[in-house]
């Protein structure tokens, strides 16, 4: 017999000969499979139903992100938009934001209810007919406003909805679907930054940190997607008050900090970057590196509350040491170093005969990818330092502009934006230099410095 229930793999997946072992998820993660196993990674594979019986594996795949859920006409049947309702926080300037959310709760028409929480704006709200509107004392930030919302919502399901945020009843039709599992909590569309006729809006379009791509993936600390925004967020009712919704402590990094404790609590978050919303990126030059630095300001909080996940690089050993040979000039021995590293990673995977020609693989890729985290973390979080160096040392200063160019090079170069490479590059060394200086404030004003201490570990690999 089979269920109706379908998976599809993940862009990591690779099953060697089609064998008994899988390497996938985010972090990569191996798994052994049993004959059983192997016919349910074969439906997997040709997004087949599966068979009866398959739910102990395709938990653990989904867990690690190494499958996705395929929903199907029964689940997209199974739930209605009138079992949602729109939480919308609002603080307004102008009489041009005010026009903002009148459009936006008009675009909510077809859910339950709209909940408006007005943060104590200075300007007055428009006239919004039925809604629910709840004004605060005082402006006490995102965190709070929505939780004041939750409080009132009586529906399966809460639209977290971002007052700058242009959404359709289409989006959150497509969200629905996945709540079918009845472990997910929180179900995140794409939001793509609208086009705007300037520099920073066209660099938005290509880099905006609300968009996480076009790859769907389980949403957990330390993976491929570690966060999304709650610029729009979809969410079961009873998962969110069993955590106690937001912390209204943190004035930015609250939809960080709620969705690690989500996971905590053993719920599941998606991201499903088939449905799409839009964002109004800043507006000025200004804003942009106040919104960045914001935002990284928020990583000293989050690292007291969640030890060890704001590191700004986790490597092993083997990788530490090749990419410390290479800062110090000593190419050979890093060479040395990397191989050596590949070799102790074979050595793990030799009982997986399969494995044998992808063990170079795995070691090479490993020591790129971890070479691309340290020069990210060098252009961001330890620029300051690195740019103290860099006055000392000409081969540190060659480094230092590397690790600031080349990435910004590179992803203009994959991306292909309509932003000429050199104000890309510029905007997305600023981008970088903005959150890093937010991280630096951060740490002095908390006096917690984990979000700058790299983590090196003694494994090699992940393995399950």
């Amino acid at each position: 017999m089979t269920s109706t229930v379908r998976f599809i793999a993940d862009g990591s997946w690779r099953r060697p000969e089609r064998g008994s072992v899988v390497l996938a998820g985010s972090p990569l993660t191996l798994f052994s499979l049993s004959k059983s196993g192997q016919a349910i990674a074969e439906c997997i594979e040709r997004a087949n139903a599966l068979p009866q019986g398959h739910e102990p594996l395709t938990e653990r795949l989904l867990d690690a992100g190494a499958i996705h859920p395929i929903p199907s006409d029964n689940d997209k049947a199974r739930f209605s938009l009138n079992t949602v309702t729109a939480i919308i926080p609002a603080y307004i300037h102008t009489s041009q934001e005010a026009q903002t959310l009148k459009s936006l709760v008009a675009s909510c028409s077809s859910l339950h209810s709209t909940v408006v929480i007005d943060d104590c704006s200075p300007h007055p709200l428009p006239d919004l007919g039925d809604t629910h509107v709840i004004r605060l004392d005082s402006n006490s930030g995102p965190a709070a406003a929505r939780n004041a919302g939750i409080a009132l919502v009586q529906t399966e399901f809460i639209a977290c909805i971002d007052m700058d945020v242009t959404i359709s009843a289409n989006t959150i039709s497509q969200l629905l679907p996945y709540f079918a599992d009845d472990k997910v909590a929180l179900v995140a569309p794409r939001v793509k930054s609208r086009a705007t006729a300037n520099t920073v809006g066209e660099y938005e379009v290509a880099a905006s940190v609300l968009d996480m791509g076009d790859a769907e993936a389980r949403v957990s600390a330390g993976t491929r997607v570690s966060y999304v925004p709650s610029a729009m967020w979809l969410c079961r009712t009873s998962a969110l008050r069993s955590v106690s919704g937001f912390n209204e402590s943190l004035r930015s990094g609250e939809d960080v900090d709620l969705l690690w404790r989500l996971n905590h609590a053993g719920w599941r978050c998606r991201y499903q970057p088939q449905a799409v919303c839009s964002h109004a990126p800043r507006a000025t030059l200004q804003e942009f590196i106040f919104q960045r630095m914001s935002y990284g300001e928020s990583a000293a909080q989050l690292a007291k509350l969640h030890k060890g996940k704001l590191a700004p690089v986790k490597l092993n050993a083997w990788q530490a040491s090749t990419w410390l040979s290479v800062a110090l000039g000593m190419p050979f021995v890093a060479v040395g170093v990397a191989i050596v590293g590949g070799a102790s990673t074979a050595k793990k995977l030799r009982k997986f005969p399969q494995l044998k020609s992808e063990s170079i693989n795995i070691s090479v890729h490993g020591t790129a990818k971890s070479g691309l985290t340290i020069a990210h973390a060098i252009g961001r979080v330890w620029w300051p330092i690195a740019l103290v160096l860099a006055l000392f040392s000409q081969r540190l200063r060659l480094l230092f502009i590397a690790t600031a160019l080349a990435p910004a090079v590179y992803e203009w170069w994959s991306k292909r934006p309509h932003l000429d490479v050199v104000r890309f590059a510029l905007m997305k060394i600023l981008d970088n230099a903005s959150y890093g200086a937010g991280v630096w404030k951060g740490v002095l004003a908390t006096r917690n410095p984990a979000p700058l201490i790299p983590i090196v570990r003694s494994s090699a690999a992940n393995e399950e």
